[in-house]
């Protein structure tokens, strides 16, 4: 009989702005800007990053990784919202909602890890330089981002397919602009305490204790930094750090805003709530990517010094 009222859901609908057409025109136009800003400034600074020598060190071989990341994040949805905003196809397959939903979980998992491994590069470069190159080798630095990358993406499978294998009865409306996760166990008729937990437990892998690397690192770093006699040492020690610092406290305050308040269990009566709540969480999926590199370029001689080495050579080839 449970059976029996259970229908198989074989697309989603994502709802995202379809109650404001006027809005969907400026937010088609607004994304799309960004987005080309993303795949420039992130391509540019791999690119510096590969052929610049002086970028050759962990902390741009992070940043490249970081760069690649959210390359690869914003490709993975910002399209398809574009396609939905400009066409009014608002339809997903269940397998695309998947792949979506895998590819934003996995590089968000991952870029938790890279900011908090970015924060340790940082505190062994100042708080322990003659010992730098020798704990941060090539093949830690490299180890180290290899494992960011496997643990984001083992934890992505795991929540996708918790997720993708519940039954969905019919209703298969996300108040959303794209797959994700909490706005599709909402769908679920079945028991999701299971998923719950399991997100609970990668919230604190993957959230907390990179942000708890990361402010003990900025602690030592802190207390290292005042107690430096040289105010041109304390200068250049802040300015590698603060570029860091700034994407640390975009990414997570992004994040806690989303995800760390109460979530109203009234969801009829709550639809402009949850349509804020998918503009948000996309505008966080686009405006964090965006400013990663123009803050990494803003605040970093070496990279503003890569970049425009880039640039002269180009011309000059030309």
């Amino acid at each position: 009989m449970d059976r029996i009222n259970k229908t198989f859901v074989k697309e989603f609908i994502l709802l995202g702005l379809s109650g404001y057409p006027k809005l969907e025109i400026i937010f088609f136009s607004l994304i799309l800007v960004m987005y080309l800003v993303i795949l420039i400034g992130n391509g540019v600074l791999i690119i510096a990053s590969i052929f610049d020598s002086r970028l050759h060190t962990p902390m741009y071989f992070f940043l490249g990784n970081l760069s690649f990341l959210d390359i690869c994040y914003t490709s993975s949805s910002v399209p398809s919202t574009l396609v939905s905003l400009i066409s009014k196809k608002r339809n997903i397959s269940f397998s695309g909602c998947a792949v979506q939903m895998f590819f934003g979980f996995a590089m968000g998992s991952t870029e938790c890890f890279l900011l908090g491994m970015m924060a340790f590069d940082r505190y062994v470069a100042i708080c322990n330089p003659l010992r730098y190159p020798i704990i941060m080798s090539k093949v830690v630095y490299v180890l180290m981002a290899s494992v960011s990358w496997l643990s984001g993406g083992i934890n992505s499978i795991v929540q996708t397919s918790l997720a993708m294998q519940l039954p969905f009865c019919g209703n298969n409306i996300i108040n959303h602009f794209l797959c994700e996760i909490l706005a599709v166990l909402k769908l679920a008729c079945a028991d999701i305490t299971l998923n719950y937990v399991t997100l609970a437990v990668s919230n604190m892998a993957f959230l907390v204790l990179p942000l708890i690397v990361i402010f003990f690192s900025y602690m030592f770093i802190l207390y290292t930094i005042l107690r430096m006699n040289s105010a041109t040492g304390r200068r250049k020690a802040f300015s590698t750090c603060s570029a860091h610092l700034t994407v640390v406290i975009i990414f997570y305050g992004t994040i806690f805003f989303m995800y760390a308040k109460p979530k109203s269990q009234d969801h009829l009566r709550n639809d402009n709530l949850q349509a804020t709540e998918g503009l948000i969480s996309m505008f966080y999926g686009v405006v964090t990517p965006m400013l990663n590199p123009i803050i990494y370029s803003l605040r970093n001689k070496d990279v503003k010094a890569a970049v425009k080495y880039l640039l002269n050579w180009k011309t000059v080839n030309q």
